[in-house]
């Protein structure tokens, strides 16, 4: 089982940071999950080194394999109250989820989060604890064993109070708005990723607001347990000509997307699998070599150059593009797992000491995009050189 997981933000209205810090963490064998949404108190500068404060350490305690029951009660008893308006400076929910279904969650101060299973809430009963050191804060902990196709959505505070005051929302958007909200949109689109669907919780919060102007800032985290979707990239011949047929059929039998980027690659895959490269599509391309198309192939693209402008998307997270570079950006989101077969041949069209090494060395791109793709968008990526 996969764990598919992102969030979410919008900034309170007029403000230059965020106030809520959301952290996330895949464990090297990839087998468990662990995220962190802490909302510092109020907003701005402040509450954003409040909330990355609490939210580092906690997911550091969890992840050094301390129970995630006990990391949260360090983080509640450390945490100070504000003098004032007599409240914790940092609220948090926290989850630890493993690929077997296992799953723990820890709460203080947040929104309850929502299991969705089968566009229904999941009613789930949790302990709760009291802190030694300041009786008014409580702890709540859940642990449960999630089925393919669960969603865990964790919210701040911006999101069920969107609105507050307003002729509609004079409450508030409150959690049963988020739960009518989610079970729509689930409703339409089944399969939607933790992706778009925090991004359309945020904006159906920032909707309610006055005047769309976010009174607080509004997070959303989204975690969907779900079959991996599994993808493989074919970039750069093989350093053995000999095994070019080899290589090519390991392609061809791989199961799930397959994209190839690299004309030699294509021409060569071409002749071995005697498939006929056809209906170059140059509508969109801007300064990019258009993409072509194969049968069985998923996308085809050239080269060092689309692969390192979408590279450039990705760090920058433009990812609404529509050239080759685009829409192979967008291949590798919709995949949980994706493998790249590297070839080691040196392309002497791209040998080029004037050129910057991302163009210079295939394998310097590739790396490249498997870090982005683990630390920015939480993908599982390993790279096969041949």
């Amino acid at each position: 089982m996969f764990i598919d997981i992102d969030c979410a933000q919008i900034k309170k209205h007029g403000q230059n940071a965020y106030g809520d810090y959301f952290v996330s963490k895949r464990s090297d064998n990839q087998e468990r999950v662990l995220a962190v949404l802490s909302d510092g108190l109020g907003s701005g500068i402040k509450a954003n080194i409040l909330s990355c404060m609490t939210a580092t350490m906690l997911i550091r305690f969890i992840e050094e394999d301390i129970s995630i029951k006990k990391a949260a009660q360090i983080i509640m008893d450390s945490l100070p109250v504000c003098q004032i308006r007599k409240i914790s400076y940092a609220t948090f929910s926290a989850v630890d989820c493993r690929n077997d279904g296992n799953v723990w969650v820890v709460e203080e101060g947040n929104p309850s989060f929502v299991l969705m299973r089968d566009n229904e809430e999941m009613p789930l009963e949790g302990k709760e604890f009291t802190s030694p050191k300041f009786p008014d804060r409580h702890l709540m902990l859940y642990q449960f064993k999630a089925e393919v196709g669960d969603r865990l959505i964790f919210c701040s505070d911006g999101v069920t109070q969107a609105g507050i005051g307003t002729k509609d929302y004079p409450l508030g958007f409150q959690r049963k708005g988020l739960l009518k909200y989610l079970k729509e949109t689930l409703s339409i689109k089944r399969n939607i990723s933790s992706t778009e669907l925090s991004k359309k919780v945020i904006e159906k919060a920032l909707s309610v607001e006055e005047n769309e102007h976010a009174g607080d800032d509004i997070s959303c985290s989204v975690l969907y347990f779900r079959n991996p979707r599994k993808a493989l990239i074919f970039t750069g011949p093989p350093y053995n000509r000999g095994k070019d047929r080899e290589y090519c059929m390991s392609f061809s039998f791989f199961a799930g997307k397959k994209a190839i980027c690299g004309g030699t690659t294509a021409n060569m895959i071409s002749r071995e699998l005697k498939l006929e490269i056809t209906n170059v599509d140059e509508q969109e391309c801007g300064d990019l070599p258009p993409i072509a198309h194969m049968d069985g192939v998923d996308l085809v693209t050239e080269g060092i150059l689309t692969l390192t402008k979408a590279a450039e998307y990705l760090e920058q997270k433009e990812l609404n593009h529509k050239d080759a570079a685009g829409l192979l950006v967008n291949f590798l989101l919709e995949s949980d797992i994706i493998e790249f077969m590297v070839g080691a041949m040196i392309n002497q069209a791209h040998y080029d000491p004037a050129l910057p090494i991302e163009i210079e060395v295939r394998r310097t791109v590739i790396k490249k995009i498997k870090t982005l793709l683990e630390s920015e968008y939480f993908k599982q990526v390993s790279i096969n050189y041949i």
